[in-house]
């Protein structure tokens, strides 16, 4: 991972998996657009860190604390950082795991865009909507 993109992001994932959801807000910019797809309860568009936070807030309540997100591997250039990912959560005594890809660009030290792709959109949508 080189880069101070890639290592802003980094930073992001680390704070994240620790719980410490304040230092994750700190490195994302008042207009990010925050988008997840499909038609689950999480999908669709959360604008700024109270947005986010929205986000942030669902996914622990539907799956009672259990998400956790691991940055397998971060790529980054100019604005663009890639990061290969494992999501895991279980829901209603049921496990899931499964690969994502998350697309962050990031503009003078703040990421301004976030966008999330499942590996298996269909299979994800069910996860949460059961």
């Amino acid at each position: 991972m080189a880069g101070s993109n890639a290592e802003l992001i980094g930073q992001a994932y680390r704070a994240f998996a620790a719980g410490d959801i304040p230092a994750v807000l700190e490195r994302l910019d008042a207009d990010i657009t925050w988008h997840v797809p499909g038609r689950s309860p999480l999908s669709g568009d959360y604008r700024g860190p109270d947005g986010v936070l929205d986000f942030f807030g669902r996914c622990q309540e539907l799956s009672s604390g259990t998400l956790k997100v691991v940055a397998d591997e971060i790529l980054a250039d100019g604005e663009r950082v890639v990061v290969l990912s494992t999501v895991s959560a279980e829901r209603l005594g049921r496990y899931g795991s499964s690969p994502e890809i998350h697309v962050w660009r990031v503009v003078g030290g703040r990421a301004v865009e976030f966008r999330e792709f499942q590996g298996d959109q269909e299979t994800e949508d069910a996860f949460w909507a059961a």
